[in-house]
This record gives structure tokens, sequence and C-alpha cells, in this order.
């Protein structure tokens, strides 16, 4: 009797964690409505059938309804999955639309937010479709519309691989700390090989001759969105700044070199369609901004990780000259002699053109034209670099600078205190590794520099040791190089330091604060870090309007006009202070 009572207790028990992880699986995944009420009928009737029937059955009918039951879990994950859907501009249906605008293409119109304080106008395509022929030539100007267009949803994303929604939520939930229960997400957002739109943030009513902030997206020119909450522009729209984000190719539809296509091009460029689309997305704004009460003379271009490396080889192409005045770079660039990522040789380029044809089994660009976009779309990670193409990159950045040859008259950039921590998540440094690793990036000689920098004699040391060095490598040592290539023009360099309860100062970590999108109903962030955001948005303001940080009430910011080694630290307390990585600068300057 209590061996009855015991399996009794003991089936409950895993019947109640089976609900519990197929309530988690849903609830990850964003599985629709359909799902949940399927599997509460699902393991209601379980539930009852084990509670009345199961002592008088034989094992034979247990294991096969037992089966039944999961193969129906699986069918229910299958008929609940999320749907793609496109994103509107502003949540919400009670979203008031805007009066008309007229752009060279036509009329359109955007949406309020919900305290009509800031218009949205979003999808507003810049090019066309770089789709069948137009697929890695150079963006041809979007063509006109009839009617009036309505701008209020987010175009799809640039072409890019997706993970299961469940990792997703994964990714957001042990990453940034912030999951919650709704359904009002259960979706999957769109890609598109036509997503050359941009979408605009702008004070409500009327306007004119306010500055203009042009944002270019990260995600290693691989992944990545124009819309994302984080650089939302609508933080810096109720500053009185318009904030305009675009969608540009990516990956391999983005950054794809082949001599064909050089051959075959007016401008014999290959290898930067990417970067092509952001000056077409430059040009778009010089062309419209003003219907929207921007002046097209005072503009900042922007970018965060691979987007501010994208903004530091605009710096030196011709062909944005005199389409920006300033820049904000974010935890990266490309103007180091020898770039620590997003940038190639076209040699290298080239090679990996030829080498990506033939696992894809085209002998030549027009067969690989023919081939649909999701069956190529896997060669992202062989294509996400900039290059040297001659046309839109004559040369190098480096090369470039060393001329005294840029676009800007004032620049505002920096990093985070631990930019490393989401990249070497998975692979710590101890002290059994500690040493290999640092021989991988460096060479013999900056080996034994390094290693005599950053001695180390813990687990806990070598962790700590490997994570500063692999930020320097990647992300600092760059602005470090960028601030050196001032020639004469104001420079001002901040280092993030806040922690908080998601993000942190890791990668990207800055950026909420800097646009002002901190959830006003977060817990993740407390006083302090809305109080230093408000500061952070000032210094964006000021120098978005007029080239220089400072104003009335702010800790001075000093411009450093080619100075190194001093940032502005942005903590709890902002104060100048030494960069803390700069002791592993000069070995880096060293290295063949």
């Amino acid at each position: 009797m209590e061996k009855k009572q015991s399996r009794g207790i003991l089936w409950r028990i895993l019947f109640v964690f089976a609900v519990v992880l197929a309530g988690a699986a849903l609830w990850l995944g964003r599985h629709t409505i359909l799902g949940w009420i399927l599997c509460a009928l699902l393991f209601g009737g379980y539930y009852l059938i084990r509670s009345r029937c199961w002592s008088k059955w034989k094992t034979g009918r247990k294991l096969l309804i037992q089966a039944g039951m999961l193969a129906s879990f699986a069918v229910i994950l299958w008929v609940s999955w999320p749907p793609v859907r496109l994103i509107p501009a502003v949540k919400g249906s009670s979203a008031g639309s805007t009066d008309v605008v007229h752009v060279a293409q036509g009329d359109l119109t955007g949406v309020l937010t919900e305290d009509g304080r800031v218009e949205v106008y979003a999808g507003i395509p810049y090019a066309q479709p770089p789709v069948g022929s137009l697929r890695w030539k150079e963006p041809q100007p979007a063509g006109p519309w009839e009617g009036i267009m309505k701008a209020d949803h987010f175009a799809p994303m640039s072409m890019q691989t997706q993970n299961l929604p469940i990792y997703d939520s994964l990714v957001r939930l042990v990453g940034y700390h912030d999951f919650g229960i709704s359904l009002s997400d259960n979706y999957r957002e769109p890609v598109s090989e036509d997503a050359l739109y941009l979408n605009i943030w702008k004070p409500a009513g009327k306007a004119e001759k306010l500055p203009v902030l042009v944002y270019v997206h990260g995600g290693s020119l691989q992944t990545g969105k124009s819309w994302y909450q984080d650089y939302s522009g609508e933080g810096l729209a109720r500053k009185g700044v318009i904030v305009v984000n675009m969608g540009y190719r990516l990956g391999i539809f983005g950054f794809f070199a082949d001599r064909e296509l050089a051959a075959e091009s007016p401008n014999g460029t290959t290898g930067n369609y990417g970067l092509l689309d952001q000056i077409c997305a430059l040009k778009w704004v010089q062309n419209n901004i003003a219907a929207f009460g921007g002046d097209p003379e005072n503009v900042t271009l922007a970018g965060e990780s691979a987007g501010s490396a994208c903004v530091t080889a605009l710096c030196t192409s011709p062909l944005a000259k005199g389409l920006f005045r300033r820049v904000i770079a974010e935890s990266s660039t490309v103007t180091a002699r020898r770039p620590a990522h997003s940038f190639r040789s076209m040699e290298d380029a080239l090679k990996a053109g030829e080498e990506t044809k033939d696992r894809l089994g085209a002998k030549n660009t027009e067969e690989l034209r023919a081939l649909p976009a999701d069956k190529i779309v896997g060669e992202l990670s062989a294509h996400h670099h900039l290059t040297v193409d001659g046309y839109a990159l004559p040369e190098t950045p480096w090369e470039s600078y060393q001329k005294g040859v840029f676009n800007e008259e004032a620049r505002l950039h920096g990093f985070n205190g631990q930019e490393s921590e989401a990249f070497i998540l998975f692979e710590q440094a101890n002290l059994k590794n500690y040493e290999e690793k640092i021989r991988r990036m460096f060479s013999e000689e900056g080996t034994k520099q390094v290693l005599a920098l950053y001695p180390a004699s813990t687990d806990a040391e070598a962790k700590r040791n490997w994570a500063d060095i692999y930020s320097a490598y990647y992300f600092t040592y760059g602005h470090a190089v960028w601030e050196r290539q001032a020639a004469g023009i104001p420079t001002y360099e901040y280092l993030f330091t806040r922690k908080n309860g998601s993000l942190g100062d890791w990668h990207s970590g800055e950026e909420v604060y800097f646009y002002g999108n901190i959830p006003s109903g977060s817990g993740l962030y407390n006083d302090e870090d809305r109080k230093l955001s408000e500061t952070m948005q000032q210094y964006f303001v000021n120098f978005i309007r007029t080239g220089d940080p400072n104003g009335e009430g702010l800790p001075e910011w000093p411009a450093n006009t080619g100075a190194v080694n001093r940032v502005l630290v942005l903590d709890e307390t902002i104060r100048m202070d030494a960069d803390p990585f700069a002791m592993l600068y000069p070995v880096l300057d060293d290295e063949p």
C-alpha cells in the first residue's frame, strides 16, 4: 500500500515537472495562445486518464499513450509556431496619424507615439530592392509611389540567418536578464533581401533646421536591425533631435567580392555593397530630411560595434564627403593599421568569394544570382568585412588618416569597461590555457611582453587578464589609434563602466543610456542609472547640435585633439581618468 502511494506521489511530481517544462517551452518559444489552450487540454486529459484508468491497463497500452502524449505535444508546438509579422512603428492600435509629408518619391504619413510627443515614420524605401539582377550591384535610388504611403510598420530586417525563438529568448533572459511573460510578443520578426528602408523619429509638430543623427546598427555586418529598442530614435527625438536608422545589406549580400562583379560595375567596385547602401541612405537624408524639419547641413553620423566600424570607414570615403559633419563611434573602429575585425584585404575578399562559389556549386555570378536568398544566406560568416574596393574606399582608412584625408570635423567616441564578456562567455581563460590564448593572438615577442604586463598565478587572474586583453585587442585599441589621428579636430573619448541589472558595461550596454531608452518600468535600472542616462543624452544632444558635448550643469569633458589615453569615465561619478587598457597599446603598435 505504501509503495503504491509512493508511486502516486512520484508520478504527480513528474507530471507537475512535465507541465512546467511544457510551459517553459511555449513561453520561451513564443508560441501562440493556441498552443497554450491545446497544451492545457492535452495535459488535463492525460491527468484524468492517469487518475482513473491507469491501474487497469497493461504496460503496452500505457507506453502507447505516453508516446502519443509526446507526439501530440510535438504537433502542438508545430501548429502554434509563432507567425512572421511586420513590427508596428508604435505599439498599440490607438496610434494617431501624422500630417502628410512630401519627399522626392511621393507623399507619406507616419504615426504618433502614445503621448503625442514623437512622430515615427517607418519603412521608407531609400533604394530599389537589391534583388534579382540588382543583387551585388550599387544601390539604385528608390522609385516613386502612388498615393499616400502609410509609413507605420518597420520593414523586414536585412537577410540574415535566424535563431530559433527559444534561443533568442534565452539570450534575452540570460544576457539581458529581461524576459517577461506576455502574449503580445508571440511572433517572429521578418527578414528579407528587400530591406533597404529607413526609419525617422522626430519631435511632433512643425519643425525647422533641427539637428539630425543618422545611425548605423551593429551586428558584425552579419545580423541586426534598424529598430531595436535600445537605440530607438524615440529617446533623442524627445530631446529635439531627428534620428534616422537604416537597414543595409549584410553578410554575403552586402560584402561578397568577385572579379566578375567588379568588371560589370560602372565604377569597378565589388565587396562593399553594404557600405554603399549606407552612403545611399545618407544621400536620401540630404535630399529629403528638410521635409521633416531637419537640417541637411547639420548631420551627425553614428554607429555601434560593426556599425561604428562602418562610420569610421565612411570618415575616409570620398563618396561620403559632405554627407555629414560630425561622427559618434561606439565600441569599434577600422582606422588601425591592422583593424581587429570588420575589415580585410581585397585579395582575401576575392579568395573568400571563390570559395563561396565552390561551396554553392556556382560556376559564375549569374548562377549565384539565380539562387534563392535562403540558399546562400548561410554564407554570412564568410563575408562580413569591409575592403578597399577603389571606389567607396580607395585605400585603407589608416592610409587616409596618415595623409590627413577624412570627412569629419569633430568626433565623440569610446568603449565600455567589459567589452569582451559576451564574446568569451564560453571561452574563459584559466592558468592552463592562458598563455596559449595569448600566443594565438600575438607574435612571439608580443606574447612575452603581454605576459610581463599581465602575469597570472591563479585561475581568477588568468580569467580577468584575458578579458582585459581581449577587450583591448578587439575594441579599445582602435579608439586609441583613432584618437592619435585627430589631426587638430576636437575629439571626445569616453569609457562607460556603469553596472546595472541588465548588460551593464558589456558590449552595447551603453546604448540604452545614450539614446534615452531605459524602460520606465524596468527594475533592472535604478534612479542613478536614469540620472546617468540624462547626462549622457545631454552630452549626445549638445554634440549633435554643435560638435561640443559640454553644456551648463554637465561635468566638463575636455577635447583631446590628438592627446591619448585620457577618457571621460561615465558612471555614477563622472570624471576624467586614464584609459585602463593603455599599457597594452605599445605592444599592439609593434605587432607585425
